[in-house]
């Protein structure tokens, strides 16, 4: 017997999964997604010019490359839940909101009138959003986590690293109704940087929630 279905053998013998991993997923995390709304909304609100702003594409993009990061995060998330290894061809996903986030880059540099490029990286609110976008995640990762656990992760670490993607990249489209900071480079930045620190918090968090 090969080290796999041995794994997927003792999963089942100490009844893994109880609830399938997606099943637990579609409902933990709109929950979840809820009360980082709630979150937002009680404490930095959305900003005054919301409206005005889905005119301008850089506003419009933030909501584009986080919701495509989540929504990348999410099949390789219901993967690293079951006991086989993770399959290498899933990771290309992660790679579209890279991509979409670099294109964003140089359609700005390239815009006028010229803004000096320290100055979109700094922005207005770089340190708000890096406490703002991991603290809006907390209850995204505790609900990709419950649903990972109704699985059987071979690697429990990387299985909650890729929650912290999914829960970050959902709490960084919550963040991003409130940011007046709109340039991708300040995005690629700040959030980027908020995205690591969860994604660092749920691979710690995985490494003992998720093992079996």
């Amino acid at each position: 017997m090969d080290t796999e279905r041995l794994i997927a053998t003792l999963a089942a013998d100490n009844g893994y999964p109880t609830r399938p991993p997606a099943r637990v997923l579609a409902i933990a995390v709109p929950v979840g997604f809820a009360i980082s709304l709630a979150l937002l909304l009680a404490t930095l609100g959305l900003r005054p010019d919301f409206m005005q702003a889905t005119h301008n594409p850089f506003f419009d993009l933030k909501f584009v490359v986080t919701l495509a990061l989540a929504l990348a995060a999410l099949p390789i998330a219901l993967q690293a839940s079951q006991p086989q290894r993770l399959p290498r061809r899933w990771l290309w996903l992660l790679l579209i909101p890279v991509s979409l986030l670099a294109l964003g880059i140089v359609a700005e540099a390239a815009a006028p009138p010229p803004v000096p490029a320290m100055t979109r990286l700094m922005g207005h609110n770089a340190l708000l959003c890096m406490a703002s976008i991991p603290a809006l995640a907390l209850p995204l990762l505790a609900a990709a986590l419950i649903g990972l656990r109704a699985g059987a992760p071979q690697r429990p670490a990387l299985a909650g690293a890729i929650a912290g993607l999914l829960a970050s990249g959902l709490a960084a489209a919550l963040y991003a109704a409130h940011c007046i900071d709109d340039s991708p480079l300040f995005v690629a930045t700040w959030y980027t940087l908020a995205v690591a620190l969860v994604t660092l918090l749920g691979a710690a968090i995985g490494s003992r929630a998720l093992r079996y």
